[in-house]
This record gives structure tokens, C-alpha cells and sequence, in this order.
């Protein structure tokens, strides 16, 4: 075999054993990697004009002020900022070493007069024990509210603004009960009740007096709940009839009911209200579209609902006495997200993430309809626009239903039949993005679009979300494998496509998309040249039982229950690290250390097992680092042996 590092310099010289050493890049001792060479300077510089965007997320409003509260990163990783205005200064407030993840929430102000803000940060390197913090804004200081041991979910203001609700693993590290903290006083956290299962809190009654809960039995059901905040006692809102998703839900202003994101009754999620003591929702809002997210007015006179209408993000803004509606027009083009109300009920913020940006915040005036930006972040050196737009393709899977994804393509000075990155998504419950959505900015991946002329398809196989419930269940419990289908019937599409390369095809993805990429080199062994699995799923038995064990039961329902005989038996019959002997081709497995979803062992499995192949095996492991990357610093080394991968084992 050639060396992988003269391979990836293309040294020009008659053997490449004389040539000049190129100078490296050290490696941090928090990455552990096992049968991986040496990094080439040429390519940590290459990358340096694709790998230093940034993106800004709004994370919440000042009460008073028109200021908001941003997650981004300036250094290696993220952090809360104050924007004193729309594209006025930014100022960094917190300077922890390891960040605040996105995957923490919102940061919210106290409610009544802004003196502090509470947000969630996890304490353990990516471990996602996730505590709450209190930040003064006069003296800049930061008191942690909560035990720093325990899982503590999104807190949610009273309508005082003198309390905090919240779910905790607290009591038995596995059920996510509910508590109640005035967070002046942190020692006045208290149980609400002790809920078996995984609930969270969603809002509160006027007087302070009940919660809205919600349960969550697994992708395709949950419940709501009233929980009295004194006693604990527990008041189901929903209960019988079809199972159905709630993505959002609150109560109505006048008490009298709820209103959620629901698809029961339909294929997609709508805005639905259900009068409290009834069992049938009534559709307010969203025929013809998929609710994504939805956000109240202080007052609760108006709703803001996000839909995804015909490929198109469309917010509308509906009279919760009359039901009446408008849309916001001309909203910037790309992915919205992020929903945050001002207290004034005028200025309704969001998140914009495009091909052009990685996200930035802007803001609408309701009665205005006027739109204001609020961060411009740097898209590195790179200038995307030398790249073709990428393109909606679909094909027929094993069973006649048509599958989509996206496809970015290299630019035209690359000719010739083009190396192709399949890379499938996580979830498996998600998409990239939603169905028919406007791509998504590539970041670091442009470099393997412009640097190295390969082709990129992002699949929405079976069980990705925006295609309705119908399609969301289709790979579930016993049919877990027709998803992996739908990525040879992908192949198959490659294979008749003549500006593609069938012979030069790499599968890649991350969590799920980690389990799907191995099923994938298993079952199709001699149609993709080499694979790369993060975080990914080796065995689904060992999955189950390790992973964190609030996540446990929703994991059951999607996947099936492995303290079943029957599915232990089918489980362990699909897991890649059974299969592992028909896995023929190189293989890259990456893993975050502390990873409490999919535990690092799963890699440690697939590599014991696949390394009896013969076949080269690469293992990383981000000692720090957890199921999601945080820091700037691990997505350029991932990127570095990424690159150095597909050199030797896809392109050559």
C-alpha cells in the first residue's frame, strides 16, 4: 500500500520513500486514534478557508430592552452573547472552556425586569448532564441552580416570573420527573411529583397554579398533562383515541383549553385546539402544510406558527380569541427556526440558516411586517457561490415508493464521471433538510465539493420526518432494514447515472446514520469503495440497554424492545457487528468519548469485529468530546482524517 501520507500530498518524486518528510500537525492527546496516519500541514491549511464560519442561533429576549441573547462562537467553542440592536455590538458573556451547546435551549430573562437570565449547559465534556445557571448581568456572575450530577430539561417561566419548572433525572437517574425553583433561592427546588417516564414541562397556568405536561412514549406518541404544582396530583388532557406526535403545546388565554402542534387525525402536524374535558382536537391552522414550531405572545393574544408550506418556510401569526390569520411576507430564504417572542408582542425574532449562511437572527415588526438582521457571520474565506446550486433528485426504492434527497455537485472544471458521498442523516426521525427545503450551507464540506471534485447526496430515507406520519413509520421495529434498501436502490440510481462514478462510491452519516452507513457496507459490500460511521450504532441489544436511561424507553419505541426475546433475536440479526464479517470494504469509525446516547463501546464493538476482515480499520475517538462535536477545534481534526480517508481509499 502507498503511504497515506505521500498519497495525500501527491508528492511528485520517483519513489515517494525519498521524498521530503511534510511537516505535520500534532495531535492533541484528547484524540485517541488507532491505524490513522499523520496529518499533513498542506491540509489543516487547505481546510482553514472552509472550516472558519460561524453561525449565530437567538437564543432570547431582554424584557424591556431591545436587545437578544445569541449563541456563537468566537474561538473553538460556543458561547452566549448580548446584541445591543440589530447588527449593532456583540459582546461575549460567557467564557466557559468547553462552551455552550446549541443542544441546551434557550437562554431566558428573568421576566419582570431582566436583571439575570437562566440557561443550560452541560458539565461533562459532551456527557449531556445538562445543569441550570443564573447570569447577573451587573456583577456578571454565575451561580449553577441545579445539582450538577443529574439530566435537568428546559425550564420554563411561571406567569409570575418568579418560578421555574423543569424535568430531572434528579430522583433515580432515569425517570425525568418535574420540579419547581424560585432560582433566587436555588435551595428551593422541589418535586412536583414523581413521574415514572420521560415528561417535560411545556407551560403554566395563569396563577402559577398547574402545569402543562407533556409524555413522551416515543416518536409517534405523547400525551399532555395538567400537574398541580402544590400537590402533584396529575389530570390527563389527552387520552384515547389514535396515537398522534405533540411537537408544541399551551394553554389557551381564556384556560379553557389547549392549543399543540399535533398530526393526529392527519398526515402532518397542524395547529390544533382541544377544549379541556373534550377528546377531539379542532384544526385551527395548517391544511396543506407541516407545524414545525409554534411561539406565544406575552399576552397570548397571537400565535406564531412556523410551517413548511410547499418547500417554503411560512410563519403565520393567528388571533387566539378570533382564529384569524396572516402570513409574514418576504421572509429571508433558507431554513427558519427558533421562534422568540419579545414581551412587547411586536418583535418576533428567528433563526435563518441558508446555502448561502450557516444562520444568522433577524427579527420581524408583526405589525409592521418589516424585517430586521440582526447578525451578519462570517462565511470563512470560501466564496460558495463558485458552486452549482444543488438539486432535488429521486429514485424508485425496492418496493416502488419513490425516495428524495439533495445533491451538491463539484464545479464544471471537474469532468468526467464524479466520485459520489452518500451521506445519510441521524434521527432516525429527522431530514436533510425537510422535504423540497433550500440547501443547507456545506461549511467544511465544500472542500470535498471544490478541493477534491466529489459529489454529495444527502438522502431522505424511510422514517425521515416532513413526509408525513405514514412515512415517518415506515422503517420501524421489523422493517428497520428497508431503510438500508432505500440506499441500494440509491446505488442502483448512481450506477445509471453517466456523470457519476459507481465504481467510486462512499457511504457516510453519524448516530443512526452511523448504524445505516455499516448496515449499508454490509449488505452492499461490492458497490461502495469505503465507509466512514460516526457515533454510529453497532449493536442495537448492547445500544438499548447502555444508552442514557432517560432516553431508554423513547429509543424502545422507535427500535423495539430488546427485553423481548423475539426482538432481541431480530435486533441482534440486523446489528452491524453480527453482520460484520460481510463488511469488505475500509472503514472509519469516529466516536466522542463521553457520547451518553450512543456510548462509545458501539465503536469499540465494530472495530474488534471488523478488523477480522483483513480490510484497513480507522478509530478515533474525541476523548472530550460527546454524541454531538461542540468545538471548532474536533471539527477540523474529524475534517482532517476525513479528507486523508477518502484520498487513499475513495479517490485513488
Amino acid at each position: 500500500m502507498r503511504s497515506l501520507v505521500c498519497a495525500a500530498m501527491l508528492v511528485s518524486a520517483p519513489l515517494c520513500a525519498h521524498a521530503q518528510q511534510p511537516a505535520l500537525v500534532p495531535v492533541p492527546e484528547t484524540i485517541k486514534a488507532d491505524g490513522v496516519p499523520p496529518i499533513p500541514v498542506a491540509i489543516a491549511d487547505g481546510l482553514a478557508s472552509y472550516g472558519d464560519s460561524r453561525s449565530a442561533v437567538i437564543l432570547g429576549w431582554h424584557p424591556l430592552q431591545r436587545q437578544i441573547l445569541i449563541n456563537t462562537t468566537f474561538g473553538n467553542a460556543p458561547q452566549i452573547h448580548l446584541v445591543d440592536g440589530p447588527l449593532r455590538a456583540r459582546t461575549q458573556l460567557t467564557f466557559f472552556r468547553d462552551g455552550v451547546s446549541r443542544g441546551g435551549g434557550p437562554a431566558q430573562f428573568e421576566p419582570v425586569a431582566g436583571r439575570y437570565f437562566i440557561f443550560r449547559k452541560d458539565t461533562g465534556n459532551g456527557a449531556e448532564k445538562w445543569q441550570l445557571f443564573a447570569y447577573d448581568i451587573a456583577t456578571r456572575a454565575i451561580r449553577q441552580l441545579t445539582d450538577g450530577t443529574a439530566r435537568h430539561g428546559i425550564p420554563v417561566w411561571s406567569r409570575s416570573g418568579t418560578l421555574i419548572a423543569y424535568d430531572s433525572t434528579k430522583r433515580n437517574g432515569k425517570d425525568r420527573d418535574l420540579y419547581v425553583m424560585e432560582p433566587a433561592r436555588a435551595e428551593s427546588e422541589r418535586l412536583v411529583g414523581q413521574i415514572a417516564g420521560s415528561w417535560s414541562v411545556l407551560d403554566w397556568s395563569a396563577g402559577d397554579q398547574e402545569l402543562l405536561a407533556l409524555e413522551t412514549i416515543g416518536p409517534a406518541e405523547a400525551h399532555l398533562w395538567r400537574v398541580n404544582v402544590q400537590t402533584g396530583a396529575k389530570t390527563a388532557i389527552t387520552s384515547g383515541g389514535p396515537k398522534a406526535s405533540i411537537r408544541a403545546a399551551m394553554f389557551s388565554a381564556d384556560q379553557k383549553g389547549v392549543y399543540a402542534l399535533t398530526d393526529c387525525g392527519s398526515e402532518f402536524r397542524r395547529l390544533c385546539r382541544l377544549e379541556l374535558g373534550a377528546t377531539t382536537w379542532r384544526p385551527v391552522a395548517g391544511e396543506g402544510a407541516d407545524a414545525e414550531e409554534m411561539a406565544s405572545s406575552a399576552d397570548r393574544r397571537t400565535l406564531a406558527v412556523l410551517f413548511n408550506r410547499n418547500a417554503v418556510g411560512e410563519i403565520a401569526l393567528i388571533d387566539a380569541s378570533s382564529g384569524r390569520h396572516r402570513t409574514v411576507p418576504k421572509l429571508p430564504s433558507g431554513r427558519i427556526t427558533d421562534l422568540r417572542w419579545h414581551r412587547n408582542g411586536t418583535d418576533l425574532a428567528f433563526t435563518v440558516a441558508s446555502l448561502r449562511s450557516a444562520g444568522d437572527v433577524y427579527s420581524v415588526n408583526v405589525k409592521r411586517s418589516a424585517i430586521e438582521r440582526w447578525t451578519q457571520s462570517e462565511t470563512s474565506g470560501f466564496n460558495p457561490d463558485v458552486l452549482p446550486d444543488p438539486e432535488i433528485v429521486t429514485w424508485k426504492s425496492f418496493d416502488g415508493r419513490e425516495i428524495s434527497g439533495w445533491m451538491y455537485r463539484p464545479p464544471a472544471r471537474f469532468t468526467g464521471p464524479r466520485p459520489v458521498v452518500v451521506n445519510i442523516h441521524g434521527g432516525p426521525d429527522a431530514a436533510f433538510p425537510e422535504p423540497a427545503r433550500p440547501g443547507l450551507f456545506q461549511g467544511r464540506s465544500n472542500y470535498f465539493l471544490n478541493e477534491l471534485g466529489v459529489a454529495i447526496v444527502y438522502p431522505n430515507v424511510r422514517g425521515s420526518t416532513g413526509f408525513g406520519r405514514e412515512f415517518e413509520q415506515l422503517d420501524n421495529g421489523l422493517k428497520r432494514e428497508d431503510a438500508v434498501k432505500d440506499i441500494g436502490a440509491l446505488l442502483d440510481w448512481i450506477a445509471a447515472r453517466p456523470d457519476l462514478d459507481k465504481s467510486r462510491v462512499m457511504v457516510t452519516g453519524a448516530s443512526y446514520g452511523g448504524y445505516m452507513t455499516l448496515a449499508v457496507a454490509a449488505m452492499y459490500p461490492d458497490r461502495i469503495r469505503c465507509a466512514f460511521a460516526g457515533f454510529a450504532i453497532a449493536n442495537f441489544v448492547s445500544f438499548l440497554e447502555r444508552t442514557e436511561p432517560s432516553r431508554q424507553a423513547n429509543r424502545r419505541a422507535e427500535y423495539g424492545d430488546e427485553t423481548d426475546p423475539a426482538m432481541k433475536k431480530f435486533l441482534t440479526s440486523i446489528s452491524p457487528v453480527t453482520n460484520a464479517a460481510r463488511i469488505k470494504v475500509p472503514l472509519f469509525i469516529a466516536h466522542g468519548g463521553n457520547d451518553p446516547r450512543v456510548p462509545a463501546e458501539q465503536g469499540d464493538e465494530i472495530v474488534r469485529a471488523a478488523k477480522k476482515n483483513g480490510t484497513p480499520v480507522w478509530h478515533v475517538v474525541y476523548t472530550d468530546e460527546g454524541h454531538d462535536m461542540a468545538r471548532a477545534s474536533t471539527n477540523n481534526f474529524n475534517t482532517y482524517y476525513w479528507i486523508l480517508f477518502m484520498q487513499e481509499y475513495l479517490l485513488n
